[in-house]
């Protein structure tokens, strides 16, 4: 794959010791969606942000869906992959998390942050050291690979409010990639919907300081 077949925007960092990430915008978004976002949870970092390549009626998503929370697997699977490779050949050319374990983390929001849960379901080899879902639904019913997601964290953020994301479905996503591994914890903010809260950027905040 070649980095031209992809828009995205990237940006080296400013701050050696702040982690690289990886922005997964939502739904109608586009590659500089978050980066005012990561601005504020992680300054300094390397951004790394592809757009979305599939359209549904002009707003571009990471992969498509057959309607509000339904999904095919065999239409998302081959979206995450070629997403996968994107996300290897960007940290390779661009010298991301070079000779270190750690690697990116996702940041991704709504649509994005399914494309960066599936990221870690489906692979574990990808240059991703761990991720910050924002207001994730499980997409992919399929558990991580036992042991292939050690050493990796996951912080979910979901809001009790939330008229997209079902109610059980942060449990069932943290068991999924906690199936493989991966430390995670599960936040569900009483009084959020689907749109961000301040709570969300402290969290994020406080995950990256430790990251």
């Amino acid at each position: 794959m070649k980095l031209s077949d992809w828009p995205h925007f990237f940006r080296p960092a400013s701050d050696p010791a702040a982690p690289p990430l990886l922005l997964l915008h939502g739904t109608g978004g586009t590659e500089h969606d978050l980066v005012g976002l990561a601005e504020r949870v992680s300054p300094g970092s390397a951004l790394l942000a592809p757009r979305g390549r599939v359209s549904e009626r002009g707003a571009a998503r990471f992969f498509p869906r057959l309607g509000e929370g339904v999904f095919d697997p065999g239409q998302v699977i081959p979206r995450i992959d070629e997403l996968a490779e994107f996300t290897q050949t960007a940290a390779r050319e661009h010298g991301l998390a070079a000779g270190s374990a750690r690697g990116l983390i996702a940041l991704g929001f709504s649509n994005g942050a399914n494309a960066a849960a599936a990221l870690l379901q489906l692979h574990p080899e990808a240059p991703l050291a761990g991720a910050v879902l924002l207001r994730p639904m499980v997409v992919l019913d399929r558990a991580a690979p036992a042991g292939s997601l050690a050493g990796r964290r996951v912080l979910l953020l979901n809001g009790a409010l939330d008229p997209i994301v079902p109610g059980d479905h942060p449990a069932r996503l943290a068991a999924l990639l906690g199936a493989g591994g991966a430390t995670v914890e599960t936040v569900v903010h009483p009084e959020a919907g689907h749109g961000l809260a301040a709570d969300d950027l402290e969290r994020a905040r406080a995950f990256f300081r430790n990251a």
